[in-house]
C-alpha cells in the first residue's frame, strides 16, 4: 500500500509497468503518441488492478478520439486545456497536464475544473524547485482543485510534501529499459519504498 495516490507516467517496458503494479500505483501512464500499440496491449495483458492513463500531447480533437479508441485507456491524460469541454464528450476521465512556469494556473484551474479528474502540476523550467514560496502556493492551489504533483518529487521530501499540502497525490515518470528486465529507475523505486505503508 502507497500513502497517496501515484500515477507513473510513459511506462514503456514491462519490467516498470510489474513492478508499479505491484507497488500498488493506482494509475499507469502509456504515450499514445509514442508507444507502440503491439508492445502496448501486450503489457496490458500482464496487469491487472491499475487504471490505465493513456497520455497525449495532441491538439487535435478527432486524433485522440482516433487513439483513445485504439488504446482503450482508463483516463485520458491530455495538455490541451482550450478544448477540454470537447475532448471530455470522448466519456474518459480527463488528467489535464498544465505547466506551473508559463500557464495562467489560478485562470485554468477555475476554467476547466469541471471537466477534469486531476490536474497534473509538471514544471517546464529544468531550474524549478519546490522551496518555500512554490509549496505554499501548490497548498492553496491543492486546497481547491485535485492536483496531481509532477515535479520536484525526491526520495528526501515525499512525505513533506504530502504533509505540508492538500495535494490528490503524486505523479513519477517511468524509466528507460537498458535492456529487457534491467531498468534504469532507481529513483523511481526510492520514492515509492518511502511512501510504502504498512496499512
Amino acid at each position: 500500500m502507497l500513502k497517496t495516490t501515484i500515477k507513473v507516467s510513459n511506462i514503456n517496458n514491462l519490467s516498470d509497468a510489474r513492478y508499479c503494479a505491484g507497488m500498488g500505483v493506482e494509475m499507469l501512464g502509456f504515450s499514445m503518441d509514442e508507444l507502440d500499440f503491439e508492445k502496448f496491449k501486450e503489457m496490458r495483458g500482464w496487469l491487472a488492478g491499475v487504471q490505465i492513463v493513456g497520455e497525449t500531447d495532441s491538439q487535435d480533437v478527432s486524433a485522440i478520439i482516433e487513439l483513445v479508441e485504439k488504446y482503450q485507456p482508463d483516463l485520458l491524460q491530455v495538455s490541451d486545456w482550450q478544448n477540454v469541454t470537447e475532448i471530455q464528450r470522448i466519456g474518459k476521465p480527463i488528467i489535464l497536464k498544465v505547466d506551473f512556469a508559463t500557464a495562467n494556473l489560478p485562470a485554468l484551474f477555475q476554467t476547466t475544473k469541471g471537466n477534469v479528474e486531476y490536474f497534473l502540476l509538471e514544471n517546464s523550467d529544468d531550474f524549478g524547485v519546490i522551496d518555500d514560496a512554490v509549496l505554499s502556493q501548490i497548498d492553496a492551489w491543492s486546497f481547491q482543485f485535485p492536483i496531481l504533483l509532477g515535479f520536484g518529487v525526491k526520495e528526501s521530501n515525499a512525505n513533506d510534501l504530502l504533509e505540508q499540502t492538500q495535494l490528490s497525490g503524486l505523479a513519477l515518470t517511468g524509466g528507460h529499459e537498458i535492456r529487457p528486465g534491467f531498468g534504469d529507475f532507481d529513483e523511481l523505486m526510492n520514492i515509492l519504498e518511502v511512501l510504502e505503508t504498512d496499512d
